[in-house]
């Protein structure tokens, strides 16, 4: 089988990363086409040995870019194309049926009860989107959370799967050499308390409430904020109010080390917090949340679907925490009493292992490509 992934942008985010990871897992010939943004995660393909195509979209409504990627798409040779977030799932779904692709595929990577990558839920959105899923074969939802909000917005049932985002536990394992050089190389001091926080630095994950709590805790916390985005500025001018500026680390989108050199990944990152917090209302799965608890991490959080979507015996080192500043700070206060735990991932991170959500996929793409054509996708292929 050859694969075509289509995906609005190849920057640092969740739905970037996890489709980089899949494809080191999937058996399938793959390659991948980027509406825009070629960043990171595109060099990191390259470097994988995918073909990495830019489509140069100039805009949301940069219509020329659609008989670009049909012709994309028909030299290609493809009998199946996936695609990922919102843009990439209306221009790709009708690509791939111009070009006459019978297997077409999304994956919901973010879909919240009242955002999406951002943007308001409203009327408009729901439109184009359930107009565009009608041309797909099947739409994937990352968690059982995300499926039911798909079917309240009217995605029939039957059209949905559910194939969880995967973590390679393996490469998250806590390691203590890894811990103690990767905060030399960030500068946090041996005996430093740090807490850590992964993300995209937006307004919907609310990480200025633990630059608040920081405020609220003794000197020797940190807080390492991991990732890059339109925030940065507003969560340094809150940490220069709140009197912590000099407690918080910026990593940005690509971690460096203090003198400009390329810093450390992120499971070195995870290996040298003590703690994980994630203050965000509205996750579609919580990958952050799930690969530190492959690091042995406690973690607090405000939501994340693939937790409360297991029984609590599956991560008994997470706690959801409801509120702002003082709770987290209350919470946090709490963790380091207890000690640390023991640095061992527990059966939460394993069961979403990247193998088995590999596996689901390659049964999702196995049904697509079988499934008889419909008589409309017929009629649309021979006029």
């Amino acid at each position: 089988m050859k694969a075509l992934h289509i995906i609005t942008g190849l920057g640092v985010g969740g739905a970037e990363q996890q489709l980089r990871l899949l494809l080191r897992h999937l058996p399938v010939d793959c390659d991948v086409v980027t509406l825009t943004n070629p960043g990171t995660v595109a060099a990191g393909l390259a470097a994988d040995g995918v073909r990495v195509l830019d489509l140069g979209m100039a805009g949301n409504r940069d219509l020329a870019a659609l008989p670009r990627l049909v012709r994309v798409i028909r030299s290609g040779g493809y009998q199946l194309v996936h695609t990922h977030l919102y843009r990439a799932c209306l221009y790709g779904r009708i690509a791939a049926r111009l070009a006459g692709v019978r297997a077409v595929v999304a994956t919901e990577h973010s879909l919240g009860d009242s955002q999406m990558e951002g943007r308001p839920l409203n009327a408009g959105v729901r439109a184009l989107y359930l107009a565009g899923e009608r041309l797909g074969r099947t739409t994937v939802a990352v968690s059982p959370t995300v499926a039911e909000r798909l079917k309240r917005w009217g995605v029939p049932g039957p059209r949905i799967e559910v194939v969880p985002n995967g973590v390679d536990v393996a490469r998250f394992r806590f390691d203590e050499a890894r811990r103690l050089d990767t905060r030399r190389r960030l500068g946090l001091p041996d005996d430093a308390y740090v807490i850590g926080a992964v993300g995209r630095l937006t307004p919907g994950k609310r990480f200025g409430v633990l630059v608040r709590a920081l405020a609220q805790l003794p000197a020797d916390h940190r807080l390492l904020l991991v990732g890059g985005g339109p925030e940065e500025d507003v969560l340094r001018r809150t940490a220069r109010a709140a009197g912590v500026a000099d407690r918080v680390l910026f990593t940005g989108e690509r971690p460096c080390v203090p003198d400009g050199t390329p810093g450390p990944d992120l499971p070195s990152l995870t290996a040298a917090m003590d703690v994980l917090a994630s203050p965000s209302p509205e996750e579609a799965f919580g990958l952050a949340i799930v690969e530190a608890l492959a690091s042995g991490l406690p973690v607090l959080y405000s939501s994340c679907p693939a937790l409360e979507d297991l029984p609590p015996s599956a991560a008994p080192a997470a706690r959801r925490v409801t509120g702002g500043p003082d709770a987290y700070a209350r919470a946090l206060t709490d963790v380091r009493r207890q000690g640390p735990p023991p640095r061992t991932a527990p059966e939460a991170a394993r069961h979403y292992c990247i193998t088995r959500s590999a596996a689901r996929l390659m049964d999702v793409y196995a049904a697509a490509v079988a499934r008889p054509l419909s008589p409309s996708f017929q009629e649309a292929r021979t006029s």
